[in-house]
């Protein structure tokens, strides 16, 4: 497929993004760089210094409401795609008001919790709509451990083994290769 058709196929697709953070900076901005026709991006938080080794911010975006600021950038790599953003916190009560015009929603949260509240919200608002997920993307190195598993409605990209913390800090490689990864399986979804 020539890089017009598929530009043609993508205008018309929308994809949600539930966080604007490492994964979901990233694969927004991989989407928008292929032609995706429109982006809801959801996050209640701001840029924080910390934040820089792994998201798509800019220094003197520090200080900024990510959502908003995730919008801009988009806007300055392909006007044309239609962003919506939302600096909101994603919860049950607001999920399927968000993401409802969605043909495919991808997930970008830290906590566990938030990862298991989008499971559960597609599963009851969405039965029929893929999710994509990241898990397992912290640390360096080992990049045959990073994978995409299937089922039914929901992929996992990342390990599914490397958990978070100040010892295995999450750092831009290996989230920038499941952001990444995660945009690819949603091309590959949107354009079959």
């Amino acid at each position: 497929m020539k890089f017009q058709e598929i530009k043609r196929k993508l205008k018309t697709k929308t994809v949600g993004i539930a966080g604007c953070g490492g994964l979901g900076s990233n694969c927004a901005v991989a989407l928008a760089r292929v032609g995706i026709g429109k982006l809801i991006i959801a996050d209640f938080d701001k840029i924080e210094e910390s934040n820089l080794n792994r998201q798509y911010f800019f220094w003197d975006q520090i200080g900024k409401v990510k959502s908003d600021t995730l919008k801009e950038n988009i806007e300055r790599i392909n006007p044309d795609v239609e962003v919506v953003s939302h600096n909101i916190f994603i919860n049950d009560s607001n999920f399927k008001e968000l993401f409802q015009d969605c043909d495919l929603v991808i997930e970008a949260f830290d906590r566990p919790e938030s990862k298991e509240m989008i499971v559960k919200a597609m599963s009851k608002f969405f039965p029929d709509k893929m999710l994509i997920m990241g898990i397992g993307i912290s640390g360096w190195s080992h990049n045959n451990s990073i994978k995409e598993i299937r089922y039914e409605n929901l992929i996992i990209c990342g390990d599914q083994a490397s958990e978070i913390s100040d010892e295995n800090p999450p750092l831009a490689p290996r989230v920038g290769i499941v952001a990444n990864m995660q945009a690819n399986v949603a091309l590959e979804i949107l354009l079959t």
